[in-house]
């Protein structure tokens, strides 16, 4: 895909050569006016005249009428150099590579060097030029009939790149490229309808990334789960015809099974809400409730990818939760695997006993340090909005861990409270050991204090994107529908991580 060259080849033919363009004054310098000088000088005149703007995430597209090889220039405005961040660059990357798909582009050039500055080195550009690549060119195929001419994509891209090593330039493009294809997996999960993904479809998928990657893979049956006792998943899966599945991939990147990182993901493939059952409006769109699953499965393809030096467990209980003569009820009690009784106040309280069984599972299987993403809570939604992921743990030291990651990769989140008056409300049941749903005060924090019962003194961090895992509007990295949420934070944790010291 993409290919990195040191030297400016003006005659070669490409379908286009994107640039970067900061707020500098009118004359070029650097590689920017050997660009010019191609043109005699028209693009500083079309710079003066305002024509072309170095606004941020202004774009220029110029017919270049042969004075080049490519035939068109796309003019990016990256804004102040001084202002500049990644996540900033990446959009205006990201909004660029929009228009060069919706203009059917096959053979795409770049200058990475007119997109550097102080705050964004080299490898930072290229990281950014390959991940949004990835991210704002997807789009769900879907099943509409296939057009007699279909799309064309981008099948190469050249990276010009005086100013650095060649080699460690190619291979930060093809890591960025990682991230961004694994979002995009992530995305095509979340957007299938619920009966394209089934829990057993979803085992399926984890069994092939288990082969492709050589990881460990354990996909427990119902009848397994009779045998263990894990009582809470398959309460939630009482009223379907479709079996459960338990899900594991085990990864071992150290001599040693320690220190591992259990990576726990909500897999409701289609959410009803039971016999608490949902509104006519709400239940629309209940397919992308296995969101954490497919962030947890993102996540696992950039580690099989990268091979980091860590260890890593991902547990997936998938299941669907639907309305039967046969599907558990309010005020049913059920026994977890980890013993603990639960007494159901709310169906649509599910996904906290599915995570529940997983959770200890994932212990099972030797987890030192757990982190489960879910589309868990509407209360997180009412709390944070759209755009920030909610978070409770009980380690400090973990939480900043993962707060650094998604600070990097631009995926917002924000800790909630967490206290023992919190925890007592969980608690608070006269016929079990806890209730599964305490009321609507406090909601997004009454669900990851239910999973953190099971959790118990393993560092935990709870990540609620009931908000961010899906949007109702295309933006500059990507479209509406499934955002891949979590994924890169996810594997950038486990990537950067670093043992918590008692």
């Amino acid at each position: 895909m993409f290919t990195v060259t040191k030297e400016l080849n003006f005659h070669r033919e490409h379908s286009c050569l994107i640039i970067g363009l900061y707020d500098q004054p009118i004359k070029f310098d650097g590689v920017l006016r050997k660009v010019d000088e191609q043109f005699g000088g028209k693009l500083t005149e079309l710079v003066k005249s305002e024509d072309i703007s170095a606004k941020n995430k202004s774009i220029t597209m110029i017919h270049t009428f042969g004075q080049i090889g490519a035939k068109r220039l796309y003019i990016v405005g990256l804004g102040h150099k001084k202002k500049v961040s990644l996540n900033k660059l990446k959009e205006a990357l990201g909004k660029t590579f929009k228009e060069v798909k919706a203009a059917n582009l096959e053979d795409v050039s770049i200058l990475l060097d007119s997109f550097v500055s102080e705050k964004v080195d080299v490898l930072d550009v290229a990281y950014g030029i390959s991940e949004s690549f990835a991210m704002a060119t997807y789009q769900f195929e879907g099943y509409k009939q296939k057009p007699n001419k279909p799309e064309k994509k981008v099948k190469q891209m050249t990276v010009y790149c005086e100013a650095f090593d060649q080699s460690e330039v190619q291979e930060v493009l093809t890591v960025g490229y990682t991230y961004g294809k694994a979002v995009n997996s992530a995305r095509n999960l979340v957007n299938l309808p619920g009966n394209m993904l089934t829990a057993t479809d979803m085992a399926n998928y984890a069994q092939q990334l288990a082969e492709k990657y050589d990881f460990e893979v354990e996909i427990l049956e119902k009848e397994d789960m009779l045998k263990l006792g894990m009582g809470a998943i398959l309460a939630v899966n009482q009223g379907s015809v479709q079996p459960p599945k338990m899900i594991v991939l085990k990864y071992q990147g150290k001599d040693e099974w320690k220190d591992v990182i259990g990576l726990v993901g909500k897999g409701v493939t289609f959410d009803t809400g039971g016999y608490s059952l949902k509104p006519k409006d709400g239940i629309v769109g209940m397919k992308t409730d296995m969101g954490g699953a497919a962030a947890v499965l993102g996540a696992m393809e950039i580690i099989g990818e990268l091979r980091p030096n860590q260890n890593v467990v991902a547990v997936i209980p998938a299941t669907d939760n639907m309305v039967s003569g046969s599907a558990f009820k309010p005020d049913d009690v059920i026994s977890s695997l980890s013993g603990k009784t639960i007494e159901v106040l709310n169906t649509d309280a599910e996904g906290r006993l599915a995570l529940a069984d997983a959770v200890t599972y994932a212990k099972h299987h030797g987890a030192n340090y757990l982190v489960d993403v879910a589309t868990l809570t509407g209360g997180v939604i009412v709390a944070l909005g759209a755009d920030t992921t909610g978070v409770l743990t009980n380690n400090e030291a973990m939480f900043e861990q993962v707060l650094e990651a998604s600070y990097e990769v631009d995926e917002p989140m924000w800790r909630l409270p967490l206290f023992e008056k919190d925890k007592e409300r969980v608690r608070n049941s006269k016929i079990a050991d806890l209730n599964n749903s305490p009321g609507r005060e406090g909601h997004a924090i009454m669900g990851g204090a239910f999973v953190g019962e099971f959790a118990e003194d393993t560092p935990w961090v709870h990540l609620d994107i009931a908000g961010t895992a899906t949007t109702n509007k295309d933006y500059d990295l990507g479209t509406a529908g499934a955002t891949g949420v979590m994924t890169r934070t996810l594997a950038l944790f486990v990537e950067r991580f670093e043992p918590i010291k008692d």
